[in-house]
Formats: structure tokens, C-alpha cells, sequence
């Protein structure tokens, strides 16, 4: 249903509020530089700190502004699984393609736990769910063979995973226990590469959100099977990759938005503040290997 450079976007703010007109430029921006699907409210778009209101309201923005031009996975995750379905009943009425839902963090459910909470969301609600799973944040790991539970379970509705858990293995775990269909999304950007080797087939990104047209040009060059043009433009990503989280996500990303696409400003809702100068120095370095500024 997914696939290629999906940008995991920023909420920017204004004077702490959300700068909806800096977020349409934005989503027209990603759009037209090749970007093939939309990520509002998720990790990176800072949605911990969003009330439910403004995190409807990203996701009806988003959806607007993108007017059928390509599909909106909406972040729908929550540790509470009432309101992950109220986003997800927002989303599918707003118009959303699918809701990006991340295993329940802070709570630690067991396995049967997570299996239980995936299940009640796909059984009240029909808004295809794309698994979400960053062990690092959230501490919960989507183990593989409760990814593959899920998916025989509930095949139209539980299409696919975003994997952040750095283990690119899964990517065969899944493959094999769910098949070719299900549709794997890396998480982590500098994995992109040997993710889409063994099967994913795309990825959503931070880096995405500073550099679209690359990463989509990237993630071209994979589906093409062109592996020596994925290698050099990975190349010139990678400095980017890492230099995103060179302090806490997503200080760096909107720093580096802020030098390429000056409608975005900096700013950050707490407890997340403004990147160290050693990051900003990194972004520097990153953007003008990259040929970005």
C-alpha cells in the first residue's frame, strides 16, 4: 500500500502554537519534491506534547493540504488505547489513508498485552494500522512473531510496520511469516539501505523532512534494483542521518529546516529545547555534504 521516501513530519510552532500556514508550505514542499506519503503526528512531529485538539488538527491540516496528491498515515499511537481509537476514528473521518500506531509506551504490556491492544483497535475501527515499533523509546518490543499473530489475524487491517528496533533481520522474520505483501517501512534512515535489500520497500524518515528530494531519489533508486546509484546517494545522505540525532529528536531536524526551509522555525515545545551547539555544527557539515546549503 506504502512505499519509497515517507517523511515522518515536524509540528512547527510559532510563538508555541502551531504555525499552520508554515506546515501547508511545508506539506507542499514535500509533495513536490517526491515525497510519496505523509506522516503528521508522529514521534517527530513532537505529538507527546500536542493536546488531542491540536493533534486532530495537525492531521486535518495535513490532510487537506495534501488533497489526494498522496496518501496521510496519520500517528494514531498512544499508551492508552481509547484514545489511540479517538485518533484513529478523527483520522479515518478527516480523511486519512492509514494511522501509524505505536506499541504502547511507559505502560510495558507483555506480548499478550500488545496483541490485545492492536486487536481492539482493528476490530473498532477500519483505518488500515501500520505497526510501529522503536523499542528505544517506548521500551515495548513488537517481537516478530507477534507482528506475524497480528497480521494473520487481521489481514486488511493490519498492513504493515514501520521497524525502528535497529534489527534488520526482522525484516526476513516478517517475510516469512507474514509474506510479500505485508508492507515493511524502516524506521531508522541510516538502515534504509540493507533494510530495502532484504525486503523493505521504503522508508519513514526524519531525514526526509530536511532533504525530500534525495531521499526520494533514493528510495527510487532501490525499487529500481539500481544499487550502485543507492549506494551514492546514500553516501551523500548518511553524514544527515546521524547528524538528526546528534541530540535529542527532534531539536536537530528543526534546526536543519530552519537553514533549508526558512518557514520552519526552530522552536520546540518542552520538555524538548533547542539542539547544543556541537549538533548544530554537525547539521552544518551533514547539509553542505549534502549539498543542501
Amino acid at each position: 500500500m506504502f512505499s519509497g521516501s515517507i517523511p515522518a513530519l515536524v509540528t512547527p510552532f510559532r510563538d508555541g502554537a502551531f504555525d499552520e500556514k508554515a506546515f501547508r508550505r511545508l506539506v507542499d514542499w514535500q509533495i513536490e519534491n517526491g515525497s510519496s506519503a505523509l506522516v503528521p503526528c508522529g514521534t517527530t512531529g513532537e505529538a507527546s506534547t500536542l493536546s488531542n485538539a491540536e493533534h486532530h488538527r495537525v492531521i486535518e491540516v495535513c490532510v487537506e493540504q495534501a488533497a489526494g496528491r498522496v496518501p496521510v498515515i496519520a500517528g494514531c499511537g498512544s499508551n492508552d488505547t481509547m484514545n489511540a481509537l479517538l485518533h484513529m476514528n478523527f483520522s479515518k473521518k478527516c480523511g486519512a489513508q492509514a494511522a501509524l500506531c505505536v506499541a504502547p509506551y511507559y505502560n510495558r504490556p507483555s506480548q499478550a498485552g500488545i496483541i490485545a491492544h492492536f486487536s481492539y483497535l482493528a476490530e473498532h475501527n477500519d483505518l488500515p494500522i501500520v505497526l510501529y515499533n522503536v523499542p528505544g523509546r517506548t521500551v515495548t518490543d513488537i517481537l516478530p512473531e507477534t507482528v506475524c499473530e497480528l497480521a494473520k489475524r487481521y489481514p486488511e487491517k493490519i498492513i504493515g510496520i514501520k521497524d525502528a528496533s535497529g534489527d534488520l533481520s526482522r525484516v526476513t522474520d516478517h517475510r516469512m511469516g507474514i509474506g510479500k505483501h505485508f508492507c515493511q517501512l524502516s524506521g531508522d534512515d541510516e538502515l534504509a539501505l540493507p533494510a530495502n535489500a532484504a525486503g523493505a520497500v521504503g522508508c519513514i524518515s526524519v531525514t526526509a523532512n530536511v532533504a525530500p528530494k534525495l531521499c526520494a531519489e533514493f528510495q527510487a533508486a532501490c525499487a529500481a534494483n539500481d544499487l550502485e546509484k543507492a549506494r551514492e546517494l546514500n553516501d551523500k545522505l548518511y553524514p544527515l542521518h546521524y547528524a538528526m540525532f546528534e541530540d535529542a529528536s527532534p531539536g536537530p531536524v528543526k534546526y536543519a529546516l530552519s537553514r533549508v526551509f526558512p518557514d520552519i522555525s526552530d522552536e520546540l515545545r518542552l520538555p524538548m529545547v533547542p539542539c547544543n551547539d556541537a549538533a548544530r555544527k554537525a547539521v552544518d557539515a551533514a547539509l553542505q555534504h549534502a549539498g543542501l546549503i
